[in-house]
């Protein structure tokens, strides 16, 4: 049902069905989703029957937790195979969503796993919109403990390049915003550098925010780690986040994965610190997750400290991410790798490199 428009859900029901069923058909998706069809207790039996087939776009494969069940990472198949990433993660404040909008990615970043196993497709709108539904109806019955029972951010973080699938992740951002009811400075699509992708978004009428995967500060080492970083280099993306900011007044994230030896020098901070300081950027910091197909590992803590401490020192607004679901695969594309070569790739050795 998620692949239908929120203004069309009447095409689902029989035309013996009166108008108010669609408004309680949307109250249930969107407002107070539920895991059943079953549960939709103010819709008639029959009418139940006929939509239970139709009502989440993919199935639930894997379900994994980690950190005392304050996160939970889901790998849902779609009808044509495709896997899907989510994570649900909460703190004592919020309760944070890291949704896909991509099957795979093209972008190809060296230290993704996403990226290292190639792209699908595009996700639709509806199939992104259902991932923050699962999350809130997965709540409804099952809470985290000392975290709000709903969700309160949404970050397009998993699988796939969001603004390389702008027109149907604009309107999963319109369905969160107009009909989910969410507030728009909840809600963060990141990027790897899609220059044009955020110029679109700073037109577009919700103040969200902006996250750019830097995690190299001059043109030819991003360019190893971010093939896309050939097309659109670093003063096209600092100039296109600047444009972000006095569209939208909203501070832009950066984000850096750091990776042992190769962006985590001091020499590094000072040149990260000096892009920051023109975007007027927030740096979020990552020690990388290691993924099955690469030998790159993330520096020592105290490596870690070091790096935040420069970014500070010179000024810059600076937090070490928290790492969360080390141990169920909860970067973006683990579980998915995993799950594949389990499936697909009966002899590791065979794994592309």
């Amino acid at each position: 049902m998620y692949l239908t428009a929120p203004e069309d859900l009447t095409s689902l029901l029989g035309e013996d069905e009166p108008a108010y069923r669609a408004d309680q058909l949307r109250d249930w998706l969107y407002r107070t989703p539920v895991l059943s069809v079953a549960d939709m207790t103010n819709l008639p039996a029959e009418l139940r029957r006929r939509l239970a087939d139709r009502h989440w776009p993919f199935r639930l494969e894997i379900e994994q937790t980690a950190d005392d069940r304050t996160t939970r990472k889901w790998l849902f198949r779609t009808p044509d195979g495709a896997a899907i990433e989510t994570v649900l993660m909460g703190y004592p404040k919020r309760t944070t969503v890291c949704i896909s909008s991509q099957v795979g990615c093209a972008m190809g970043c060296t230290f993704c796993a996403t990226g290292q196993y190639g792209f699908e497709r595009h996700l639709e709108a509806g199939e992104i919109v259902a991932q923050v539904a699962y999350a809130n109806a997965a709540l409804r019955r099952s809470p985290i403990a000392g975290s709000p029972d709903h969700v309160t951010n949404v970050v397009f973080m998993g699988m796939g390049e969001p603004l390389a699938n702008y027109d149907r992740v604009r309107e999963s951002l319109r369905r969160l915003i107009e009909t989910m009811g969410m507030s728009a400075r909840s809600i963060t699509v990141s990027t790897v550098g899609v220059a044009p992708g955020v110029r679109r978004l700073a037109a577009e009428p919700w103040p969200v925010n902006l996250a750019i995967s830097l995690h190299a500060a001059d043109d030819a080492s991003r360019s190893e780690i971010v093939p896309l970083n050939r097309r659109y280099p670093i003063d096209d993306l600092v100039a296109a986040a600047r444009e972000f900011f006095a569209a939208k007044g909203r501070r832009v994230s950066i984000e850096w994965t750091l990776i042992a030896g190769k962006n985590d020098s001091d020499r590094d901070a000072a040149a990260l610190a000096g892009i920051a300081g023109r975007m007027r950027a927030h740096v979020n910091v990552i020690p990388l997750n290691p993924t099955p197909l690469s030998d790159e590992r993330p520096p020592d803590p105290s490596r870690v400290a070091r790096f935040v401490r420069a970014l500070r020192s010179a000024g810059i607004t600076a937090t070490e991410r928290d790492t969360r679901g080390r141990d169920i695969d909860a970067a973006c594309g683990q579980l998915r790798l995993r799950s594949a070569r389990r499936t697909e790739l009966p002899d590791a050795a065979a794994a592309p490199r």
